[in-house]
Formats: structure tokens, C-alpha cells, sequence
């Protein structure tokens, strides 16, 4: 998490954008348009750019009000040197009118630009003034032909480079004004009024959703399984008006119904639930993907396709490898002149930057430890084993979870001063692009200052290192223990060096004015590993001894104490019984106030603020939960474990926004969090984040222009968009995910082993037959299964075709519409029931021929035209039927060159199996008269280049031209 965030959009600046910068439709007047503003922080009255991004080479600072860009020399063409803004709404066909007010140092002539920001950067307008010295303001008026939501890809830039001398160009009062849409609408899809863990209920515990209502009287709720079935109904209990959500609401209690399946739904009334499991499988399944996002953000290392997939496998970053500055020889920032460099390469970055920080990086190392260390002492440690993470170092004989650690630790103990004290962060000189991977990052990288609370952070996961590898390692025990004895000797000396609040260019700021809590957590962890007598002291003596900071809010990276309270109550040390038991009660009685708050809440989580809700709400949730886990490892009362997953159910998507806030479980989970690489929603060739990342959640300060314009008003469970640019609720960082792992690993502790199981498969279909045959298809119809306990969940149309087996068709009801197949050719055919429990059972097999088709060999022609670059290529097909006899419906098929995959598509329906490529006509150009044509195209990523020589268009092969 950030304290000074500002995120930015970094556009390619490739020859593409040549193309941009003369398209455009400018209209000669003003169509009916409501005056819409279109662009956020147009003024810069908000004390920050953001969110306007500076392209490469170029720096944005504010000045006496305006947004002034330091402007390279030598840059050949104007889309060279760049400042814009993203996620601009365009309407096709609507009016628009900019308006700007610019100067420049030295004049020189600069183009505002407006179209789409990713490729293929097709062009909405520019237009091309002169600057002056002196401020001058200028409009023009234009007519969008393209048609960009909210979060979609529509983009405002100004063009300053192709100057031989460098300059400084400053603007201010930018406006984009036009539309009958107003920019933000409703800022999420709308939310369900039954609310559930989308992802699922653990048998034996209780079972609890949420209705949003005003009625006051109890109303009747249904439990279907996957098939449509009634297993369940009762009628729910009033609460009244919740505070944290404003909605009213009752509580919907289905505690007795326990048969594992999949696919379940609440009902009440005419509103139904996002589909749920019964089972432990996900949760079991959750440990290790949220374990994952660690690999996943390695700084230094090659993230391969072997672990990750081809999706998430990128280069090594800040490596020294060009663009990249590297994170080998770091000096100190200019002013600090600190004398030397370190190598600091390794650790993981914090989150939607390239930074690493060390005050954020430690409780993120010690939780990811602590969870080792406790299944330990207390819990499962074999499911932490070596081999159960996909990390390079498998099967090297140490646990996955401690190399995974390791490799934040090493960075940690690499940011030591060779006076002891250990520098603040690293990152970049100024805020760096959004999307932008690692390795394509061109700043320069500089460590800041030393502080006393990022020495007391390593003085604490050193010594905490250092006696779990007391065995594994010793050697790098030694050193780790050597390096935390020295931290913690600097400290002392320095006890009140803060890290400057004001030090948040290219990287968030991280400044606490308090490090009480920081020297009793080290001096817990060195006490714990050592037992001198000096750390005892410390410890003892501190206001922070026996849980004395461990309160409702809840603990983050600026508040450690617990830390240090969890490690001394769990981890044999030498302080008196009375002293441990203390620290246990405190948890006990947090956790008690955590239930009764919970027992109160419609939409229950254990945090109680002071006032609205938090940056990071979820993160401190989360720890929150933690409290309730060890309140139950301590006593052994269910009433504590029945709480830890009553808070995962409102991260899983029991609360009033019905969002799972973890991306890839559930059927809403969060898609555009907030971070440079997992940025699909900016760029389509890249991917949203895997499954298993915990984003910040509700935000009521609304500290970011996305969010603040979207969002107010909103009452704090609801503060929230799933929006890339709200970084100030959609963040994703290491501590988040630190303590999400922690519990996640607990919870997959606590499930129940042996719940009830569907054990009987449906029964068998009816064999299925055919209806309404043509060319290209026909329609299927089959006699019903049906399932008593988990129902059926869904039918497969299978096609035999040879040794394979291709799914035609997935549907929950007993017919389907199949398309897209050759013409007078055989399909043999058998349909497959599912039930919730994964059971299954199939029909008869028939065969169903297609009827000849209408249309003669040789009687289409496929025209190809593409651009290739290194990377990708764009493609544009035109299909003309040859032939006399119109087509009501088409299939292009052809084989795609190299290892090209197809990205983005348009005009058809796109899909790919290895490089076999298929086309289907969209509703409105599938009718193609003899003689006509239909245009489609496509982007796509990987190499090689070559025009296809197999083009086929329903089943016929085509000439070419």
C-alpha cells in the first residue's frame, strides 16, 4: 500500500501512433450534448496529477497550478514525448468539445490527441496548436465515430515531442465536454439483494447469507441444489438497518443443510444468490493460490511458464538489463549523498509499482514465516512442504513456503547500511507507467534514506529467520541473526530517525511517527531466538508488552506490536507462564468484541475503525481474522472458528456490493485491481491478476480521482469500484496477501475431513435426437437425468471424432442449439449429466448428419492484409462470396502463422485451438448475398508472420486475392 500513490498509464509509443495523430473527424458544430465533463482533475486543484501520466523520458510536476512536463530534446516525432490521461469516455456519434490552456518555455507547437489507447490505436481526433511563452487557450470541437465505456480504452493525450532542445510545456483547465451519457453511472455491476460466500460453506459450521430488504416481516428463503431442486427453506430473521452498509437487511441461517455439491442457490422471492459450494475443496485450494502471488511478484528472477502458465510468465526485471536500470548498484536519492551503492536485486515488489519496501516487505516476510512457524508448533505443517508450492526451488528438501520467504529476507538483509541501519525503500525516481512490465522498466532506481522503523522491521524477521533455519541452514541462520542483532544495535542509536513523509516521488512515502511498537516487536523476536537478557528488558519494560496495542481497528505495517505479541504466545521463550497467558487473554478478549460486533452486522467483519472505513479495509480485516484463529488456537472455543470464517465469507462476497474480493474465486470476483502488469482491463494482451490476490477493499476517504468521482457519498462497506485506476480501494500488496495467506492456511486447517458426500452419480440421459437440421447445425433434445441430493448440475454435448472428444455444448437444460459444424457430414453424438458433486453419467450414442450445404467449391475468396511487429501483428480479412447463392450464416477457418495467439478480435466471433483459428459471423453480418463481402480482423501476440494458404469458409477451401 501506498501512502502517496500516483499511477499512470504508460501508451506504447510505437510508429502506430503516426497513423493517430492525423485521423479524426473535427465537426464544424456543437451536436445536442449534455455539458458532461469527460476528464478528471482537468484544474490540478486536487494538489496531485493523477491521474494524467508523463510517456517515457518526460516528467510531470505541478506548478503554481498547472501541470508542467519536462519535455526531452532530440525526440524525432511529436507522439515521441507524451502526457494523457486514460479510461476517457467517448460515445459513437456524439459531440465533443476540448478545451485547454498551454504555454511552453520556448514555443513550440503541440497536438491534443484523442482515440484509443491500446492497439490498434485506431483515432477519434487531434488537433495541432502553436505555443507561446505567454498562456493562451485554446478549443476545438469534434464528433467521436468510436464508442468507449468508462473503463474501457479511450484515451486524452497531448503530443510534445519532435523538438530538437529540450522544453518544459505546462497546462492547465483541461476540459473535454460533450455526450448524453454522464462519465461513471452506476461505478459496479448492480448487487445482488441475497448475498452468500460465492465460493462456498464448510460442512458442520454455520451457514449464513444476507437478504436486503425493507420488509420487516420474515420472508421465505429456498435452498436449491444445482439441478433446480428444493433441499432446503426456512424463513429469515430481520436485523433492521446496518450502519456500515445503510442497507436493511435480514439473515438468511441454512446451518443444517450439509451435503457436499456445487452449484447451490438462495432464493427469496424473485432474488436469487450467486451459485455457492458446500465442501472443503476450495478452501483447501485457496492456501496454496494465495501463497502463489508471492512467485508471482519476484523481483530479479525470470517468472517461467512452469509454474505460472503461459498467461503470467514474464522476463526478470530490474535487472540491469536494458531498459532497465537495475537493482545491482543502487545509489542513495541526489541529496542524500550517502557515498556508496548496493546491490538489492531479489525481494518481492510491494504492489501495483515496481517498489520494495522494507516496512511493508516485513510484516509481509514475518507473516508468510509465521504461518510456517505456527503449523509447526501447532498446526499442519506438511501441507507446507517441500513440493507443495510451483517455485523453482521445489524439491530442494526445505519447505516451499520458507524459499519463498527466503527470497524477500535476502532482499532485506541486502538494504542494511554499513552502519547497521537498514535504507527505507527502493524504487524508481518517478512513478512509473500503468501497465508497464518490470522489465520494460526504463527509470532509474534509488534507495532512500535509512529510518529506524525499516531497521527495527529487519531486526525482527532476521531474528525470526534466524531461528527457523536454525537447522535448515545454518549458516545463513548466523548470518541473518548477526544482521538483526546489528539492526536492532543501530536502532538504539538512532531510535528517532523517521522516514520522510514527503518522499513520495516514484514511490509511497511509508513515513510512521511512532516506532514504540516496532523496537518491542524486534525486541520480542530477538528475545524469542536468543533469550538475553537485554532483549528481555525491552520488551518488558514497553507500553506494548502483554497485547497492550492490539485494539478493534486491527494491526498493518505502521502498527507491528501484535507481531511481536503473536510470536511470544506462540513460541517457547523464557518469560513466566503469568506473562504468556496475559498475552493469550488479550486475543481472547479482542476476539470476544470482534464476534460481538459481528453478531450485530448484516454484513458481518470483524473491524471496527474509528471513523469510515480504511485504505486496505480488507488487509485489516483480514489480520482481524487472524485474531479470531489464534483466540481459537489458544482456548479451543468453536465459537472462534465459526467467526474466522464468517469474516472470509464476507471476502468471498458476503457483503452489500456482492464482490468476492479475492480475484478468481467466485462467480463477481474482482478483475481490474490495481497493478502494473495484471492490467487487462488498460491492455488486453495482458492478463488480470491469478487467482488467490486480495484486493484493498472499501475505501471511505476516497483518495483517488476514479474513485472520488464514482464513489461519493458512498457509505463505507460500499466505498468500492473494480476499477484499475481506483488505487486507493483496488490495490493489491504484499502485506494484503501476507495476512489473507496466513488465514487461508488456517482455514484449510479447520475445515471439517469428513463431510457428508454425494457419493450416487444422476441418473442416465435419454439418448439425445435431432430437430431442424441444416448445413451448419441442428437442435438436440433428451429425455432429463435427475439427482435426489446434490441435483444436476449441468449436460455435456460430447462429439466422438475419432480418438478425440470435442464438447459441442454445455447447458443446464436437456436441449441445445448446435452450430458451426461442416455440412453433409456425420456427428456421432452422446450426452453427459453432471452432478454437484462432480458425478457423472452418459446416454446412448446417435449419429446426426448435416445436410449438403449450399454453397459450390471455389465459391469464396478470402483477401488477407497485416502488420507484424516484434511481438504481434494485426490482421484484417475480407471474406466475398464468389458464388450466386446467398449465405445466412459463416465459418472461416484457417491455420494462424508462428506462434501467433489471437488477442483481440472484431466483426466475428473468435476462437483458437493451437493455431487453428475460427471465425463466425456476429447477428448482423452473418447474411452475405453473392458478391458480398464481410470484413473481420484480429490482434494477436507471438511470433512468425505469413499469409495462411488453408483458408476454408464453411467447410469449403477458398482462392485467395
Amino acid at each position: 500500500m501506498r501512502s502517496l500513490p500516483s499511477p499512470r498509464w504508460r501508451r506504447r509509443t510505437t510508429a502506430t501512433l503516426a497513423l493517430v495523430a492525423v485521423s479524426g473527424a473535427l465537426a464544424a458544430g456543437t451536436a445536442q450534448a449534455a455539458d458532461y465533463e469527460r476528464l478528471i482533475n482537468g484544474t490540478f486543484s486536487s494538489g496531485t496529477a493523477d491521474p494524467w501520466w508523463a510517456g517515457t523520458g518526460v516528467t510531470n510536476r505541478l506548478t503554481n497550478g498547472e501541470l508542467c512536463a519536462a519535455v526531452p530534446g532530440g525526440t524525432a516525432n511529436p507522439w515521441d514525448a507524451l502526457i494523457g490521461q486514460n479510461g476517457v469516455p467517448f460515445e459513437a456519434g456524439q459531440s465533443y468539445t476540448m478545451k485547454f490552456d498551454a504555454r511552453a518555455t520556448t514555443p513550440q507547437p503541440i497536438t491534443a490527441n484523442l482515440g484509443e489507447g491500446v492497439s490498434p490505436y485506431r483515432g477519434i481526433a487531434s488537433h495541432t496548436v502553436q505555443l507561446t511563452t505567454t498562456k493562451q487557450t485554446f478549443s476545438f470541437t469534434f464528433t467521436s465515430e468510436l464508442d468507449f465505456p468508462d473503463a474501457g480504452n479511450g484515451q486524452a493525450t497531448f503530443q510534445l515531442g519532435g523538438q530538437a532542445a529540450a522544453n518544459t510545456v505546462c497546462v492547465d483547465n483541461v476540459s473535454l465536454v460533450g455526450g448524453v451519457k454522464p462519465p461513471g453511472g452506476d461505478p459496479a455491476v448492480p448487487a445482488k439483494k441475497v448475498n452468500v460466500d460465492q465460493v462456498g460453506y464448510v460442512p458442520g459450521l454455520p451457514k449464513q447469507a444476507t437478504l436486503t430488504t425493507d420488509a420487516t416481516a420474515a420472508q421465505t428463503w429456498v435452498l436449491k441444489n444445482s439441478g433446480g431442486t428444493t433441499v432446503a427453506t426456512g424463513q429469515t430473521t430481520p436485523k433492521g438497518l446496518d450502519a456500515d452498509s445503510g442497507d436493511r437487511t435480514h439473515l438468511i441461517d441454512f446451518s443444517s443443510y450439509d451435503t457436499v455439491g456445487t452449484g447451490y442457490t438462495l432464493t427469496v422471492g424473485t432474488e436469487t444468490s450467486f451459485p455457492f459450494d458446500i465442501g472443503t475443496d476450495q478452501v483447501k485450494k485457496l492456501r496454496y493460490d494465495s501463497l502463489a502471488y508471492f512467485y508471482h511478484n519476484r523481483s530479479g528472477i525470470e517468472i517461467e511458464a512452469q509454474y505460472v502458465g503461459d498467461e503470467y510468465a514474464r522476463p526478470a526485471g530490474h535487472l540491469n538489463v536494458a531498459p532497465n536500470k537495475g537493482d545491482d548498484a543502487v545509489p542513495c536519492l541526489t541529496g542524500l549523498d550517502c557515498g556508496y551503492t548496493l546491490d538489492v536485486r531479489g525481494g518481492w515488489y510491494d504492489a501495483g509499482d515496481h517498489g520494495k519496501y522494507v516496512v511493508n516487505g516485513g510484516i509481509s516476510a514475518w507473516q508468510v514465516l509465521n504461518t510456517y512457524e505456527r503449523a509447526k508448533l501447532i498446526g499442519d505443517a506438511a501441507a507446507l512442504g517441500d513440493g507443495k508450492l510451483r517455485i523453482p526451488e521445489s524439491a530442494n528438501g526445505v519447505p516451499d513456503i520458507l524459499d519463498e520467504a527466503r527470497w524477500e529476507v535476502e532482499f532485506l538483509l541486502k538494504m542494511q547500511a554499513p552502519d547497521g541501519m537498514v535504507h527505507h525503500k527502493i524504487h524508481d525516481v518517478n512513478w512509473t507507467g500503468l501497465p508497464l512490465l518490470p522489465h520494460q522498466d526504463p527509470q532509474a532506481r534509488r534507495l532512500s534514506a535509512t529510518s529506524t522503523a525499516a531497521t527495527l522491521n529487519t531486526a525482527a524477521v532476521a531474528a525470526q529467520a534466524a531461528r527457523i533455519w536454525k537447522t535448515i541452514d545454518p549458516a545463513f541462520s548466523a548470518r541473518a541473526q548477526a544482521a538483526a542483532v546489528r539492526a536492532y544495535a543501530a536502532a538504539k542509536a538512532n531510535p528517532a530517525k523517521i522516514a520522510d513523509p514527503n518522499d513520495g516521488t516514484g514511490g509511497g512515502a511509508y513515513s510512521d511517527p511512532d516506532v514504540t511498537d516496532e523496537f518491542y516487536w524486534a525486541a520480542a523476536e530477538l528475545f524469542t531466538t536468543t533469550g538475553e537478557a537485554s532483549y528481555r528488558s525491552d520488551l518488558t519494560s514497553s507500553e506494548h508488552f502483554k497485547g497492550a496495542s492490539l485494539n478493534n481497528r486491527g494491526f498493518d505495517w505502521g502498527a507491528t506490536g501484535p507481531l511481536g505479541d503473536i510470536t511470544l504466545a506462540l513460541v517457547p521463550n523464557g518469560l513466566p507462564a503469568a506473562d504468556v497467558a496475559a498475552i493469550k487473554a488479550k486475543f481472547v478478549s479482542v476476539a470476544d468484541g470482534h464476534l460481538s460486533q459481528m453478531a450485530a452486522q448484516g454484513y458481518p467483519a470483524p473491524y471496527r475503525p474509528t471513523e469510515g472505513y480504511d485504505w486496505g479495509s480488507n488487509g485489516l480485516v483480514t489480520n482481524n481474522i487472524s485474531v479470531l484463529a489464534l483466540a481459537h488456537d489458544f482456548t479451543g472455543a468453536a465459537k472462534y472458528r465459526e467467526g474466522v470464517f464468517q469474516g472470509l465469507h464476507y471476502l468471498l462476497g458476503r457483503n452489500p456490493l456482492s464482490y468476492s474480493y479475492v480475484t478468481g474465486y467466485g462467480e463477481q470476483a474482482v478483475r481490474n485491481v490495481h497493478h502494473r502488469h495484471w492490467a487487462n482491463q488498460l491492455d488486453p494482451t495482458l492478463p488480470i491478476a491469478p487467482p488467490g490476490a486480495l484486493s484493498g477493499g472499501p475505501n471511505s476517504a476516497l483518495q483517488d480521482p476514479i474513485a472520488a468521482r464514482l464513489l461519493q457519498g458512498c457509505t463505507p462497506q460500499k466505498c468500492f469500484v473494480d476499477h484499475i485506476e481506483a488505487y486507493s480501494v483496488n490495490e493489491v500488496t504484499v502485506n494484503w496477501n501476507s495476512a489473507f495467506a496466513w488465514v487461508a492456511n488456517w482455514a484449510a486447517e479447520k475445515v471439517t475431513t469428513a463431510p457428508p458426500v454425494d457419493t450416487t452419480p444422476p441418473s442416465r440421459p435419454g439418448a439425445p435426437t435431432a430437430s431442424e437440421i441444416t448445413s451448419t447445425g441442428f437442435k438436440l433434445a433428451w429425455t432429463p437425468s435427475s439427482d435426489a441430493e446434490s441435483g444436476v448440475r449441468e449436460y455435456q454435448v460430447v462429439s466422438v471424432e475419432g480418438d478425440a472428444l470435442r464438447v459441442l455444448a454445455t447447458t443446464t437444460t436437456p436441449s441445445a442449439t448446435i452450430t458451426h459444424l461442416r455440412q453433409d457430414t456425420d456427428y456421432t453424438l452422446y450426452v453427459t449429466a453432471k452432478n454437484g458433486a462432480g458425478l457423472s453419467s452418459q446416454s446412448t450414442q446417435v449419429v446426426v448428419r448435416t445436410r449438403p450445404g449450399s454453397i459450390p467449391p471455389g465459391a469464396c475468396k478470402v483477401k488477407w492484409q497485416a502488420t507484424t511487429w516484434n511481438g504481434g501483428m494485426s490482421a484484417n480479412l475480407t471474406i466475398t462470396n464468389t458464388g450466386t447463392q446467398a449465405w445466412t450464416s459463416w465459418k472461416l477457418e484457417f491455420t494462424l502463422p508462428g506462434t501467433q495467439k489471437i488477442t483481440q478480435g472484431w466483426s466475428a466471433n473468435w476462437s483458437q485451438s493451437g493455431q487453428a483459428a475460427t471465425a463466425t459471423n456476429m447477428p448482423w453480418n452473418g447474411n452475405v448475398g453473392g458478391g458480398g463481402t464481410a470484413g473481420i480482423g484480429f490482434n494477436s501476440s507471438g511470433g512468425g508472420s505469413g499469409e495462411p494458404t488453408d483458408f476454408r469458409v464453411n467447410g469449403q477451401s477458398c482462392t485467395k486475392g
